[in-house]
């Protein structure tokens, strides 16, 4: 049983059962082991407090787990001098003006200072190995700050949102920095990083905007994912040889950052490491370098870029920026190649990287199979690419963000169209080609100029958000061959009036057509489809129309009422499983318009064709079966349908 009450100003949870008993020594409530004395709550007024160094004669050596939880009213505090250990949330929320730890704490638990926030100064002693994550976060007056000379280990979010800290010194003795030890400390100005540390985790110093001098050890071998984001106040930056990665993200947003020496020695470049760059205008790479990731330096000022010999992996859209003119390589590079400063694969079978500075069109060589990943992505001036017939595939964000890009022909020969491959560009009409399997997700989102799609007959699967916000489209009409459509593959389609879904759809995704109130007519070719999620929110204007004789519906389809649709003219219908062979008769189901006759007639060569009555069939309900107890007799046999 637990039962909480409070005393001069400070939260007190009081644990009534138990092995061990809870003392009393003045403002003190303590537990001890019969060797030494934990402080496990304050019961004082606050102001100046003393923790003795001894009560009943033993040594104090711990501040238990929440034992001055917001105590407002202590703004001094005298540590003793036989502390060791500082517990969980010990001083949380407490209003200290300052703290010096001495040098007999060897450890300060998690979130032990959080959010003291008129804390201000902060010595840390040299016995202390280990600051835990949040030990400090929050503190958001901290000025001064000291770090031991034993520290080795800085925990997560350590010094999380200090915005009032102007400089910090890693001591040598620390050799990891936790993640997001010191994210959103804006007033930091200047950091030097000791030559212990070996990694800068992720998100380190994320938000640091004041940032403006960073002085890296020389043992740091890797920057971390996001470590140093929009760090606006950097304008210069050496990263030693000593580092062998760039992390994801390390230095995206950073848009004040002009230089960047990156010394012989590092290997590897992540994905957006300078993204988002603006006034980045130049860059060497030493030999070292071996992966350059996607995106690395999209968004940068780069205007020109030299590839050294050791590279041999370049992520898609690495210099997507609108300033790049020019891709140049070391002809003896392994991997890669130039061609009138345009980056290919070594054999010129893949086109790696368009410069997005340039304008006008451009014609794809012969040679080409592939389109790779952010091969144009961004190039907002481009505005015509012909594609030779030898394209296979085209990659991810192939085409992204070609804003200028109004019309495209995909060749008949591609396989492969990647996510985001013509997001947000303004074309106006796509044929998809007969060998694409499927649409894949993003394919077409934000081309709000797109009026007309035409699908191959190869495609079975329309990926999630694939055409989301293509608000010109008003029609769509999908083959046979489709039978998944993902979730919000049409989402805000806004002025979408009709849908055609093929024989063989068996799942509409979440939101797959919700489109508004401007969608009037769902028609299926096939049986109701037996996967149906909430695919149509908000169309409250529109209704599911089934052919008759197709199988499964009832008066609603999700949120649609349903009704029969009546052709201008009888259709035979191929859905399983009344199409083929039963009982020894090859039959299918005429759907058309209730108590209509239909005369079915037969012919053995469409070449030269004589056709001859087998049946006629009266449409009871819109539809009828016809069988044919004749067709085992015949080598080919082939039927049509004759009304009045």
């Amino acid at each position: 049983m637990r039962r909480v009450v409070t005393s001069g100003g400070c939260l007190i949870i009081l644990a009534v059962a138990g092995t061990v008993t809870a003392q009393q020594s003045g403002d003190f409530g303590y537990t001890s082991d019969g060797a030494s004395i934990t402080i496990t709550r304050y019961n004082g007024n606050g102001g100046f407090v003393t923790i003795p160094d001894t009560i009943e004669g033993l040594p104090v050596t711990g501040i238990g787990e929440r034992a001055f939880l917001f105590c407002p009213y202590i703004t001094q505090l005298t540590l003793p001098g036989s502390l060791t250990t500082i517990g969980t949330r010990a001083f949380e929320l407490a209003n200290l003006l300052n703290i010096t730890i001495p040098d007999t704490v060897t450890g300060i638990g998690f979130e032990a200072f959080s959010a003291c926030r008129i804390l201000g100064a902060v010595t840390i002693g040299n016995s202390i190995t280990n600051i835990g994550g949040d030990a400090f976060s929050y503190c958001t007056s901290l000025t001064n700050l000291t770090i031991g000379n034993s520290v080795t280990d800085l925990g997560e979010r350590a010094f999380y949102g200090c915005t009032s800290l102007p400089s910090v010194t890693i001591p040598d003795t620390i050799t990891g920095i936790g993640n997001r030890a010191f994210q959103g400390c804006s007033g930091l100005t200047n950091i030097t990083i000791g030559n212990g540390v070996t990694d800068i985790g992720w998100y380190a110093f994320r938000d640091c905007t004041n940032l403006a001098n960073l002085t890296l050890g020389n043992h740091v071998t890797t920057i971390g994912a996001w470590a140093f984001h929009r760090c606006t106040g950097l304008t210069s930056l050496t990263i030693p040889g000593n580092v062998t990665r760039v992390g994801d993200s390390a230095f995206d947003s950073c848009a004040n950052l002009r230089s960047v020496t990156i010394s012989n020695g590092v290997s590897d470049i992540g994905a957006d490491a300078f993204a988002l760059c603006t006034k980045l205008t130049a860059v060497t790479f030493p030999d070292s370098v071996i992966s350059i990731g996607a995106w690395a330096f999209s968004g940068t000022g780069l205007t020109g870029v030299l590839i050294p010999s050791s590279v041999t992996s370049i992520g898609g859209g690495a210099f997507t920026g609108d300033h790049l003119v020019d891709i140049e390589v070391d002809p003896l590079n392994p991997a890669y190649s130039s061609v009138a400063g345009v980056l290919f694969n070594k054999n010129q079978t893949a086109i790696i990287g368009y410069p997005a500075g340039r304008t006008g069109g451009y014609t794809i060589p012969s040679s080409v199979a592939v389109v790779g990943a952010g091969a144009f992505g961004g190039c907002t001036k481009l505005t015509s690419v012909v594609m030779p017939e030898s394209v296979t595939s085209i990659e991810s964000g192939a085409f992204s963000y070609c804003t200028s890009l109004s019309s495209i022909a995909i060749p008949r020969g591609v396989t492969n169209i990647g996510t985001f491959a013509f997001a947000h560009c303004p074309l106006t009409t796509v044929v998809i080609p007969d060998r694409v399997p499927w649409i894949a997700d993003w394919t077409f989102w934000g081309c709000t100029a797109l009026t007309d799609v035409t699908f191959g007959q190869s495609v079975t699967d329309i990926g999630g958000s694939a055409f989301l916000s293509c608000t010109n489209l008003t029609t769509v009409s999908l083959p046979d061959s489709v039978t998944w459509i993902w979730d919000r593959a049409f989402f805000m389609c806004d002025n979408l009036t009709t849908v055609t879904l093929g024989r063989r759809v068996a799942y509409l995704g979440d939101l797959a057509f919700s489109t508004g109130t401007n969608l009037t007519g769902v028609f299926f070719w096939g049986n109701a489809p037996p996967y149906v999620s909430d695919s149509f929110l908000g169309c409250v204007n529109a209704t599911a129309y089934y052919l008759p004789g197709t199988t499964g519906w009832g008066p609603a389809l999700s949120r649609l009422p349903t009704a029969p649709w009546v052709r201008p003219d009888p259709v035979i219908l191929t859905t399983p499983p009344s199409f083929g062979v039963r009982t020894n008769q090859f039959g299918f189901i005429i759907s058309w318009a209730t108590n209509a006759s239909v005369v079915v007639e037969a012919c053995t060569d469409l070449a030269d064709p004589t056709w001859s009555p087998v049946g006629t069939n009266t449409l009871n309900e819109g539809w009828s079966y016809f069988s044919d107890p004749e067709w085992a007799n015949y080598a080919n046999r082939f039927y049509r349908l004759r009304w009045p």
